[in-house]
């Protein structure tokens, strides 16, 4: 198994692709820990990667909390004796123009998606060094390499991601804590089911995909899976682009 032996911590680990990453984790050997304000949707992930043999624990987490943080990451420690893998998967995205975007907009997108993973990482840093390295995975976004005609402040969000994964990664190479960056396109997810149930934006987002299909959440699963895995050890401040060809385009 690919993580055999691992502790790995998912942020937003309660639906959508961050339960894909945590279930495929735990199938690969990972003794996994979601982290999440939905609590029963975290639970019920939980009880299923444990009822199928895995080991899982549910935490409520608001990323917008150091305090908060210091605690999941402590509780994961106590519970499984240490943290190997860091997955800041929880995010929220808004597709409000420049002008549309208010200033408790801007902020909101700000705390939960970037400084949400400045708090992950440095709550994170501390126990990796402890067992002599660790990988942090920071989902990112297209959004966060290109402009895009849809959003203001998540491509902002996702962009400062990029940039402080590269700026982890050179921080902390020498202690062989690698930090990437992975930036899908569009995803099958509750996060973005509304904007895919319009037939005409679904259409739109087909025609600008070069694969012609929408992403599923194991698309990104699969990278993340690399990533926090041994096979990747000499990968560091890297974008992973899961796009179907988007920016290619």
């Amino acid at each position: 198994m690919r993580l055999e032996g691992k502790v790995a911590l998912i942020s937003g680990g309660a639906r959508g692709q961050g339960a894909v990453e945590a279930r495929m984790f735990a199938t690969e050997g990972a003794r996994v820990v979601i982290a999440d304000v939905l609590e029963d949707e975290g639970r019920q992930v939980e009880a299923e990667i444990n009822e199928q043999g895995g080991e899982c624990l549910f935490l409520r987490l608001d990323v917008t909390s150091e305090a908060n943080w210091q605690d999941v990451v402590a509780a994961t420690v106590d519970r499984f004796g240490k943290l190997d893998i860091l997955v800041n998967n929880a995010g929220i995205y808004r597709t409000e123009t420049v002008e549309e975007t208010s200033e408790e907009l801007w902020d909101q997108v700000m705390d939960i998606n970037g400084k949400g993973v400045f708090l992950g990482t440095k709550a994170a840093i501390p126990e990796m060094r402890k067992v002599g390295g660790g990988s942090i995975i920071n989902i990112s976004s297209v959004a966060g390499l290109v402009g895009s005609e849809l959003s203001a402040a998540y491509g902002s969000s996702k962009g400062a991601v990029r940039i402080f994964t590269k700026a982890t990664a050179i921080q902390y190479a020498g202690e062989k804590i690698r930090a990437n960056s992975i930036h899908p396109g569009i995803i099958e997810t509750p996060m973005t089911s509304e904007l895919l149930k319009d037939e005409e934006h679904r259409q739109y987002r087909l025609n600008r995909t070069p694969l012609r299909r929408i992403g599923r959440p194991e698309d990104v699963a699969y990278g993340a899976l690399y990533l926090a895995s041994d096979e990747s050890s000499f990968v560091t401040g890297s974008e992973l682009v899961i796009d179907g060809g988007r920016t290619a385009m």
